[in-house]
């Protein structure tokens, strides 16, 4: 019998505005895939060609985009570790085990896990799970652009750059700015907001 062990990995844990993105994924033994990798260490090209692969070829998988609301309600860490127990949650087939990138398992998850520091760059299924979440919200963040191009989203994505923080000091935030992130925090109360 199989043991079905899910990968599990988030990506914009960091950035200013926009979700954080949690991926889960089971990979199939038979059918492998070549070149996973920690997302950071692709080129995003690269990411793109293994983004379909991933979810043509894995037993199961899913992508959670945590809400820019959510992460304001509860706070950034434990937006994404419920992010990480919905993925896991989502799964069908369920895994037996998780496999989870960090140093913090989510409580009340589905099933036994074990938190591995750099599992994204050892374990193959955290890898899976790593691009598909990176992909998947850098995709959020280029349609992001397209509704509010003053911000550069294209570019740095949300994250805290000279640019954004320019941009964000000049427009004030936007909708999908974190509120409870101190740059956006502090436009705000200086009465820059749309």
């Amino acid at each position: 019998m199989t043991i079905l062990i899910a990968g599990v990995d988030e990506a914009g844990r960091g950035p200013l505005a926009g979700p954080v993105a949690v991926a889960a994924v089971i990979l199939d033994p038979s059918r492998p895939i070549d070149g996973l990798d920690d997302s950071k260490r692709l080129t995003e090209t690269r990411r793109e060609a293994l983004f379909p692969l991933i979810q043509q070829r894995a037993l199961a998988w899913h992508i959670e985009l945590v809400s820019r609301e959510e992460i304001d309600q509860i706070n950034i860490l434990q937006a994404t570790l419920a992010g990480m127990r919905r993925s896991l949650q989502a799964l069908s087939p369920a895994p037996m085990e998780a496999l989870v990138d960090g140093n913090r398992l989510p409580p009340n998850l589905p099933c036994p896990a074990r938190a591995i520091v750099g599992g994204d760059g050892i374990e193959p299924a955290i890898s899976a799970a790593s691009i598909l979440a990176k992909v998947a919200r850098d995709r959020y963040m280029l349609a992001l652009h397209e509704s509010h191009p003053q911000y550069g989203f294209d570019a740095h994505k949300g994250y805290p750059t000279p640019f954004h923080l320019d941009a964000l000091k000049r427009h004030g935030p936007c909708p999908e700015h974190r509120r409870s992130f101190a740059p956006v925090r502090e436009r705000l109360q200086a009465g820059l907001a749309l």
